[in-house]
Parts: C-alpha cells; structure tokens; sequence
C-alpha cells in the first residue's frame, strides 16, 4: 500500500515539474512564431490527449520525462521558415533555456508562497556559529576543536552562520577548511579536513550546533509518549546537564545505561519535569543503544514574511542550493565526495509519499528542492540535455557557422549512451540503499 502511495506521489511530483518545464520550452517557440507540433508528459506510445490549433497536447504510456517537438528540427531539403532551425540562434538558444528557466521560476514561487504562510527559521538561525558537541577522534577533535567554540571565520567568510558551516563541511571532504575559533576572548586559527561519510557520501567534520532542542515527534507506545510529551517541547535538561546538542541526550542516555532519567521541557511558558524509563534498541545496527521514544530537532520558529521578503529569502535559500549543487559535483568530479549522495526516483518516490504524509508545507517545499534540481541538471552540459544544447548553440554562435551534422549525431548519441549510464547507477544508488547492511 506504502508502495502505491509513494508511486502517487512521485507521479504528482515529476508531472507538475515536467510539465511547468515543457511548458517553458512551448511558450518561448510560440512567441518566436515557431511551430509546435507535440506537447507530450511522458514517452512512447499516446495515452489520452487534445488538440489545439496545431498542436497535440497528449499524456504518454511512459510517465518519466516529457518533450516539445517542434517543426523544423531535423535538417531537411524544404526547410520550413516556422521551424526551429530556421530561427536565428539567439532566439533557438531562448527556447532551449526556458524550460530550466521554468524550473528555476517555480522553485522561487513556491517557497516564496511558502514563506507567507509558514516560514520556518531556526532560533539559532541569527547567533553565532556556537559549537556544542565535538565527536571523539573526529577532524574537528583532532584539530583542537572544544565545545564552547564559537566559529567566526570559515575560509574568508566573516561571521557565518551554522547553515553557512555545514554548506562548507558537507562539499568538503578531503579538503581543508581554514577557521578562526573565538575561545576565551582569544582567536585561534585552524584547519580541519572533513572525512567522508560512506553512508551519505559527504562531508563530515564530527562537530554539532549548540542550539536549543524540541520534540520534532514521539514513537508511540514508548515512554517519552506515555509520560505526555508533545511535538514542540522544548527539551531542557537530561539528569540535571543542560541539552544545547542531540548527542547531550544521546551521551546521557548511554551513561544510565537503561536507568530512568529525569527531564525537564518547556511548553509555552509552563515548565515541566517527568521522569522516563529508557528503552533498548537494536534496530540502529552498530550494537544498538538506549532510546526513550522522542525524534530530536533544533528548535524551530514560524512566522511569516510579506511578498516581498518572502520573495527575497526565497531567491537567496534557491542560490544557496544551486550553489550547493554544483559545489557537490565538482567534490564527485574531483573524486572527493560519493556519488552515493545522488538520490534516483525510486529515493524521490520515498520522499514524495512521506512529504505528502507530514502535510502540503513537507510537499510543497520537496517541490521546489526537486524543481531546482532538475533546472540543474537539465542546465549540465551533456548533449541531449537542454544545457548540451545550449553548448552547441554557443559554440556555433561563436564559430558563425553551424557543426557539421555527422558530429552533432555524435555527440547526441554519446550524450543518450551517458545519460543512461547515470539513470542505470542512481536506480542501482536506490535499490543498494534499499538493502539491509
């Protein structure tokens, strides 16, 4: 049943980005007068459909993916003056790059309308960049990292944030990363090199935010849901030791060793104290470990933001993450990341139907992380892609003739054999993931 769900909704997911980014492709030929003859969601054969004026508009048997054929795009002896060879190459090189520029588009949309309904920050989002658990025998550990450190220079950026911290750390594997710690009123220069996390293929430095904890949710039947803690609590205390980071729970819990533990949390402006009977787990693997029922999240604030502000964080959250994107691939390229981190759609099945189940924000805002990704992606410069296209065009445009046709078939046909290369390794990528061990 789970399975269907999630194929639901990754059939809503992939055919709203396919078709807002057809969509792009169709309008930009039609404002250059360029004929269109099929707008199709999905390959093969045709499923249902319409036509209006002079084009198919149909749904196909094959839902991945989708296409704008366009008259005039094979070089023939009667060379159609609507067609899209037949347009000068600026105008071609529109057309093309609508359809990501569509994708980019939506993305901003739909967390900008995100944003003035709920927008969610982090109530550590503004301080300083405070370090609150450092990982034994980690590369923050060895290089001389203390809990307590405040980060106020990573390579030459002033003053990050946490978010600015972990952008760095998790592209960074194998590469060192130059900070300046603030300890005791002194400033201490450092580097530290990230290792990579096999599982997840990025980097990790083995540090933690100190920033306050909640309750992000409760596994029913266990104790923590019994003693009547709720989603939002913030958690304050753990045996009398303040909680900034996950693991000061995790680290207490593992030195009672199945003892109750006294906790304190505050809901609204009431605190509380209860007293919870941990259990044990052995379904993490690695040995299993003492669990008391809670999902553990830094505490979040919403507020909302008006259209413009909206507009704004939005545009600046969308180049972070097309900032990130191609930083992650440069770290594959350079052989410092995994390629492991490449999520393939039976991943994004997962995700679409768990987003779906948390609620319209949880879909919305996976929405637009996966309609950013696909303007990415669509914009790499493999041919067959739009942007192996868009490479072309430039290089005839600087040329001022057009590639021979023998080298252009080439090059698509190389293009496919990769481009199926990756699809075959991400499907491989999900089911391995899949897999027990």
């Amino acid at each position: 049943m789970v399975f269907f769900e999630n194929f639901w909704w990754l059939l809503v997911l992939i055919g709203v980005m396919i078709i807002i980014h057809e969509l792009g492709h169709y309008w930009a030929a039609r404002f250059f007068d360029i004929r269109v003859d099929t707008f199709s969601v999905g390959f093969g054969p045709r499923l249902f459909g319409f036509k209006k004026g002079e084009t198919d508009f149909r749904v196909a048997w094959i839902p991945f993916g989708g296409y704008v054929r366009m008259a005039g795009e094979q070089v023939t002896d009667d060379m159609d003056p609507r067609g899209f060879l037949a347009k000068p190459r600026w105008q071609r090189l529109i057309v093309v790059f609508a359809g990501p520029a569509m994708n980019m588009i939506l993305a901003v949309a739909l967390l900008a309308g995100l944003f003035m309904v709920r927008y969610p920050k982090l109530a550590s989002a503004d301080g300083p960049a405070a370090i609150g658990f450092v990982k034994a025998d980690s590369p923050a550990a060895k290089a001389g990292v203390l809990a307590g450190d405040v980060i106020v220079q990573v390579d030459n950026e002033p003053n990050p944030t946490w978010e600015d911290v972990i952008l760095k750390e998790v592209v960074s594997p194998g590469r060192a990363m130059n900070i300046v710690l603030e300890r005791n009123g002194r400033r201490l220069p450092l580097s530290i090199t990230p290792e990579l996390d096999p599982k997840a293929g990025v980097g990790l430095a083995g540090w933690a935010e100190r920033t306050d904890i909640e309750v992000g949710g409760l596994v029913a039947g266990m104790d923590a849901q019994k003693k009547g803690l709720q989603k939002g609590d913030q958690l304050l205390t753990i045996n009398g030791k303040q909680i900034h980071t996950v693991y000061s729970i995790h680290e207490e819990l593992k030195t009672a060793s199945g003892q109750p533990v006294v906790m304190t949390y505050r809901r609204g402006s009431q605190q509380n104290t209860v007293t919870i009977q941990p259990s044990y787990s052995d379904q993490m693997g690695g040995g299993g470990r003492w669990l008391i029922g809670v999902e553990l999240a830094p505490r979040v604030i919403y507020t909302k933001l008006g259209p413009v502000p909206a507009v704004r964080e939005s545009v600046r959250q969308n180049l972070k993450g097309a900032t990130l994107i191609y930083q992650f691939l440069q770290a594959m390229i350079e052989r410092r990341s995994s390629p492991k981190s490449l999520e393939g759609p039976i991943r994004i099945a997962q995700l679409s139907g768990q987003a779906a189940r948390e609620g319209p924000t949880s879909f919305v805002n996976l929405m637009a992380t996966v309609s950013l990704n696909l303007a990415i992606f669509n914009l790499l410069p493999i041919p067959i892609l739009d942007g192996g296209v868009i490479l072309l065009l430039l290089i005839e445009m600087f040329m001022r003739r057009d590639l021979s046709l023998t080298f252009k078939d080439t090059i698509f046909k190389l293009g496919f054999v990769f481009l199926m290369m990756i699809v075959v390794f991400v499907l491989y990528n999900d089911i391995s993931k899949l897999l027990p061990g």
